[in-house]
């Protein structure tokens, strides 16, 4: 007898089976991860203003983190590669252009100085009507002069009475003088043999707060390189560790400026942040350019912060435990729990320290001395070492500091715990909530301040004391910003198209804005990354149709195409 399929009996399936079946979500993100899409995309309207219809479509969530999206995270890597590889060794210094100011702007400009005059005399003879009048006037062409593209804020009518703070320049005894010079506006470094532009990589790091152990973790090479625990966490200077990693970015552009007065010319940077593995951020940085090995030692060694605070030794905490200061709602600010008395700002604080005969600073920064051949070194332009360096700076960007930072046993996961814990007893700006444990009120508290408990960047546990942006460059370094060069690589593309008859249609006029609250009509995030899916798909077979029409003589000329612009 034939067995059929109507006679075979399913098997049964697990629970635990069904729970490991994947769903519909899981193949869209796995398919969208393949095709380079995002993963997580943000529902953005899109209106016509020609045709009078919207639509939405699905904006790329810019994560640069890959295990949150791995498309978003790559597409800024290799940016970020672009970036760094396009201003490491330039050759010519780059073009700034400036727009000239057109008339409009002028006519615009000179209104508001007249509305200016007839407000400051409206204030003198105190009439308050005329003075209004003025102000809405003039919020008026502010607008419109914004509209018409304005670097900067514009001038208030109203100049703040609120006195400057004047600090001694004098350096400190302890640290030795440098040489200055007076700055040329070049950003090219030295040529050598008439045809060699070098430049160098440096890594600067923080000093040393104990002895740490060097045992069992190794490196890429095989080299071991410790867990970054404490030998002795008694004696482990975790106050000034944590001081250190909040007032990082501060030393970081008094060394540049120290390197600039020393050389005498606009040494440009790139720069990316990682923490090592004892918890202390270390950053990597590509100098276009070279200098003398002895004096970059010397420009580090001179180089401090100074961070002119109000104390903030733990010692000092007024409020240690549970018991904070507490919101009033008559005073507006923040009082004693048991006298009801003012505390008192930030600001008032800070004046106390003017009347100081001989102030002393609260914290002091300074980098580590740890400079030899494997951390400052010459790389040639165009070299397979340039490359790799680039590739080594650039390899964790798409890592959280939580995957950077995994402890490898139970001492380093402890000496993370208490790094952190000590974090959460040292003030990261004027305005954070740590400042009410020592009795001063912050500036730009409100009755939803929680005491002691600051949602700023350098107080979180997954980012460790980083606090930041992870990549710093010079404004120079380029002459581009990250948008310029995604836009680079649109118009390349555009360009390739439009070599095989493909014309792309105009998006200009389009006005795309996010999706409000409560709006019914926006598709779900499934329907999005299916859109973005096919519409990938579709973008990848016009472009390889294009690159095999085009053939090498019009991809060597697109590419001579791309250099000129």
């Amino acid at each position: 007898m034939e067995s059929t399929t109507e006679n075979v009996v399913p098997l049964r399936q697990t629970a635990a089976q069904r729970r490991a079946m994947p769903d519909f979500r899981d193949i869209a993100e796995a398919l969208a991860d393949k095709e380079k899409v995002c993963r997580r995309p943000v529902p953005m309207r899109v209106y016509d203003p020609k045709t009078l219809t919207e639509y939405y479509v699905g904006s790329p969530c810019k994560s640069t983190i890959a295990s949150v999206c791995p498309a978003c995270a790559e597409q800024n890597r290799y940016l970020r590669i672009i970036q760094c590889r396009e201003g490491w060794h330039l050759d010519e210094e780059p073009v700034n252009e400036v727009n000239e100011p057109t008339q409009q702007q002028q006519d615009l400009l000179a209104c508001r100085s007249d509305l200016f005059n007839v407000y400051q005399a409206a204030k003198q003879d105190g009439d308050q009507q005329r003075m209004d009048d003025a102000a809405e006037d003039v919020a008026g062409i502010d607008k419109q002069l914004r509209a018409t593209g304005l670097r900067k804020s514009l001038p208030p009518l109203e100049v703040s009475g609120k006195k400057r703070r004047v600090r001694s320049t004098r350096r400190r005894q302890d640290a030795p003088n440098l040489p200055r010079k007076k700055v040329a506006k070049t950003t090219i470094g030295r040529e050598f043999a008439g045809k060699f532009r070098p430049s160098m990589m440096l890594t600067l790091t923080m000093p040393s707060y104990g002895h740490v152990h060097r045992d069992g973790a190794v490196n890429s090479k095989g080299e071991p390189c410790g867990d970054g625990s404490p030998i002795d966490p008694d004696t482990y200077d975790y106050a000034r560790a944590a001081r250190d990693i909040v007032h990082f970015a501060g030393p970081l552009d008094r060394l540049m400026q120290n390197l600039r007065r020393a050389v005498g010319w606009n040494v440009q940077y790139y720069g990316v942040v990682e923490p090592q593995r004892r918890g202390a951020p270390h950053i990597h940085m590509l100098i276009r350019g070279t200098v003398p090995r002895e004096l970059v030692k010397q420009v580090i060694d001179a180089t401090y912060l100074q961070v002119w605070w109000p104390h903030f030794d733990p010692e000092e905490e007024i409020y240690p435990g549970d018991k904070v200061p507490v919101w009033d709602d008559r005073k507006l600010t923040f009082v004693d729990p048991d006298t009801g008395e003012v505390l008192p700002t930030f600001d008032e604080r800070q004046e106390c320290l003017a009347t100081v005969k001989n102030p002393k600073p609260a914290h002091v920064v300074r980098f580590g001395t740890q400079i030899d051949r494997k951390t400052l070194r010459g790389v040639l332009g165009n070299s397979e070492e340039a490359g790799r360096h680039i590739g080594y700076i650039t390899k964790y960007l798409t890592k959280s500091i939580g995957e950077i930072l995994e402890p490898p046993n139970t001492r380093t996961a402890v000496h993370y715990d208490r790094l952190h814990a000590e974090l959460q007893h040292v003030p990261c700006s004027k305005t954070c909530p740590v400042w009410l444990r020592f009795g001063i009120v912050p500036a730009g508290v409100n009755e939803k301040t929680v005491p002691g408990r600051c949602r700023g960047k350098v107080h979180r546990r997954d980012l460790l004391g980083l606090p930041g942006k992870r990549v710093k460059n010079s404004r120079q370094w380029s002459g581009k910003t990250l948008p310029d060069h995604k836009a680079e690589r649109a118009e390349f593309v555009r360009q390739l198209l439009a070599l095989v008859g493909i014309v792309k249609p105009d998006t200009s006029h389009l006005q795309v804005t996010p999706v409000e609250p409560g709006d019914q009509a926006v598709p779900p995030r499934d329907h999005l990354i299916m859109s973005s899916i096919s519409q990938r798909l579709a973008w990848k077979a016009e472009y390889n149709r294009a690159l095999l029409d085009a053939g090498p003589a019009a991809l060597q000329q697109l590419s001579a195409m791309r250099q000129a612009a």
